[in-house]
C-alpha cells in the first residue's frame, strides 16, 4: 500500500501525519514503519483532511499534532497567502470536544493558537521513588496526564519511574514536565504505552498548557507565560474560561512511499 505523508515541526516536536486513509489494522503497522524511516519523529498521527481530524497513533491528546493538523488543514483547504488567518475546527484523539485553532500564515511558517481541552482534574499525588516517596501535582486530561516536577531526578531513573507511575495512576499515557520556574523552563519526558515510545521531547504542547492550568488553579488569577523548552518556545494562557495554547509550525517534507501487506 502507499502511504502519504508529511513532517511537521511545531517547536522541534517533529510530528510525523499520514495524510491518506489507512485502515484501523494497519495503524500500528504503518506508524512503526514511519517512526524508523523517520529517527527525528517524536509522535505519529493519522489525519483525514476532509473531516477534519487527528488520530494519535496512540490515542493520546497531544497539542503540538493538533496546530500541525490545523496548521496542514489551512495549508491545503484554504490556501492563504501570507499575513491572512483562518480559523479551523477540528477533532482530535483524547480530547472530549472538537479543537479550536486560529491558523495564520507567515511566509513557509505557520503560527497557531489552540483552544486546548481543560484537564479533568489538578490535584497532588504521591509516587514511589527510590529513597522515599514524592508528591507532585498531577494535571489530568482526557487522553494524557502531566506531572509537574521541580524535583532533580536522573535520566536513567525518571525513564524508569515513568513506566511505573504511568502505571500507578491508570493514565492512558503520561508526561514529566521537569520545570524550573525561576528559568521558566520546561524539559519534556512522555511515556505513550499505545504507541510504544517514550521520549524526552523537544517540546510539549500538552505539557506546557498543564503547567498554565496548574498555575491558574493555585493563585486563582489568570496566567500568561511563555516556556522555554529544549526546542525553543510555546506560549500559554488560562482563566477560567480559556485554555490557549500558541506556537509555530513548519512543515520540512512531504513523501510517499510503499508498505508491504
Amino acid at each position: 500500500m502507499k502511504i502519504r505523508y508529511v513532517l511537521a515541526n511545531p517547536t522541534e516536536n517533529r510530528t510525523v501525519l499520514v495524510t491518506c486513509a489507512v485502515a484501523d489494522a494497519q495503524k500500528q503497522k504503518v506508524a512503526a514503519r514511519l517512526m524508523r524511516l523517520e529517527p527525528t519523529a517524536e509522535q505519529l498521527g493519522f489525519v483525514d483532511l476532509d473531516a477534519p481530524s487527528l488520530q494519535m497513533a496512540g490515542g493520546e491528546f497531544c497539542g503540538n499534532a493538533s496546530m500541525s493538523a490545523a496548521a496542514l488543514y489551512a495549508r491545503e483547504k484554504c490556501r492563504p497567502a501570507s499575513g491572512q488567518t483562518e480559523k479551523v475546527v477540528l477533532s482530535a484523539s483524547g480530547a472530549l470536544c472538537p479543537i479550536s485553532a486560529t491558523v495564520a500564515r507567515e511566509g513557509e511558517t505557520y503560527i497557531c493558537s489552540v483552544e486546548m481541552p481543560r484537564p479533568l482534574s489538578i490535584s497532588a499525588v504521591t509516587l514511589p521513588l527510590e529513597g522515599g516517596d514524592v508528591t507532585l501535582p498531577a494535571v489530568r486530561f482526557a487522553g494524557i496526564t502531566h506531572l509537574i516536577c521541580e524535583d532533580e531526578i536522573d535520566r536513567e531513573t525518571a525513564e524508569a519511574q515513568i513506566r511505573l507511575w504511568c502505571r500507578e495512576l491508570g493514565a492512558d499515557a503520561l508526561g514529566i514536565m521537569f520545570l524550573s520556574e525561576e528559568k521558566q523552563r520546561l524539559t519534556p519526558l512522555v511515556y505513550v504505552p499505545g504507541a510504544g515510545t517514550l521520549f524526552w521531547e523537544s517540546s510539549c504542547a500538552g505539557g506546557t498548557t498543564a503547567y498554565g492550568a496548574w498555575q491558574y488553579a493555585r493563585t486563582g488569577k489568570p496566567f500568561s507565560g511563555t516556556l522555554t523548552e529544549p526546542g525553543g518556545s510555546l506560549s500559554v494562557f488560562a482563566d477560567k474560561e480559556r485554555l490557549v495554547l500558541s506556537g509555530k509550525v513548519v512543515f520540512e517534507k512531504e513523501a510517499e512511499i510503499e508498505i508491504g501487506p
